[in-house]
């Protein structure tokens, strides 16, 4: 079994074009994996461990991630992933999850933007502006190019300052620092949030102008838009079936079917939309074989002194 850490992945420079194809080619093999059902364990509103398996018979692979929230550890946010050969059942490695956990979804939010958006989206809001919503732009950029694009912050701790450092080279954008989510909100064309907390509504209805899309990365603080939104779309049913409003969805489907041609997704530029797709165990686990690929001959194994003996009690 290989430990493949933080420091390899990132050199690999592994592009955010390439974490968009990626992403894609993982969502149009869903229906063909396994991908049981996320267990969440909450010891207290603001802290969780989430457990999140899938196997993927078109890699030869199946695996499980780890992801756990502190929001007194730097980063909050930490996770890892176990990779094993699907044939034989060998362990193949223990990786760092926090670069694959932060492109993958940016990639996913920005896969959901492009299949979703309006045809007249310039105004695109942000809020939560740490790794994943930087992982987020820069994903989007590859799909948009070099098209102008006004890009709203929100205030928090001053990250706003370090998110625009961070995207200074990127002569196509604009940026303006709100410091309330319902200016923030009212008049963008595209909402993304990637707040890890929220305990409360973010804005009322009437701040979500028609034809938005919202995109909750981790979900919260958009209540209300499930009641009235014009369709809600997800990477997983599983994720949002137990949403208090789930059976009041107006439509609602996954978002691979947009994808297989199976469902229209955006036919006016008037529709509100809501797309739930934050990343699936089946992501991780598709990032996590393209990379182990990469760097295997590049580690050593590491001795597990694993029984091989069938009785030995």
């Amino acid at each position: 079994m290989k430990f493949i850490n933080f420091e390899a992945i990132q050199r690999l420079e592994i592009s955010s074009s390439i974490c968009l194809e990626w992403v894609e080619s993982a969502l149009r093999m869903k229906y063909d994996c396994c991908l049981p059902s996320k267990i969440s364990m909450k010891i207290n509103p603001d802290i969780f461990f989430n457990t999140m398996p899938s196997y993927l018979p078109a890699c030869g692979r199946f695996g499980v991630k780890i992801v756990s929230r502190f929001p007194e550890r730097r980063p909050s946010l930490l996770s890892d992933i176990l990779l094993y050969d699907s044939n034989t059942g060998e362990a193949l490695a223990l990786m760092d999850g926090s670069w694959i956990t932060a492109m993958r979804t940016g990639a996913v939010a920005a896969l959901s933007i492009k299949y979703l958006k309006s045809s007249f989206a310039k105004e695109y809001a942000f809020l939560g502006l740490g790794n994943t919503a930087r992982a987020t732009l820069l994903c989007l950029l590859s799909i948009l190019g070099d098209e102008p694009l006004h890009i709203r912050l929100l205030a928090y701790k001053e990250q706003e300052l370090l998110f625009m450092e961070r995207f200074k080279e990127f002569s196509n954008l604009t940026f303006s620092i709100y410091n309330d989510t319902e200016s923030l909100i009212t008049g963008a064309d595209v909402v993304v949030s990637c707040v890890t907390v929220a305990h409360e509504l973010f804005a009322s209805d009437s701040c979500y102008k028609p034809g938005v899309l919202v995109v909750p990365v981790h979900t919260r603080g958009f209540q209300n838009c499930d009641l009235f939104f014009d369709k809600v779309y997800a990477d997983d049913t599983n994720h949002v079936c137990e949403f208090r409003y789930f059976n009041q969805f107006r439509q609602f489907d996954e978002f691979t079917n947009v994808l297989l041609l199976k469902n229209p997704g955006r036919i006016s530029d008037e529709e509100r939309i809501l797309a739930y797709n934050i990343g699936i165990a089946l992501h991780d686990i598709y990032f996590a074989s393209e990379i182990y690929d990469k760097l295997k001959d590049s580690f050593s194994d590491i001795a597990s002194n694993m029984t091989n003996e069938k009785f030995w009690v």
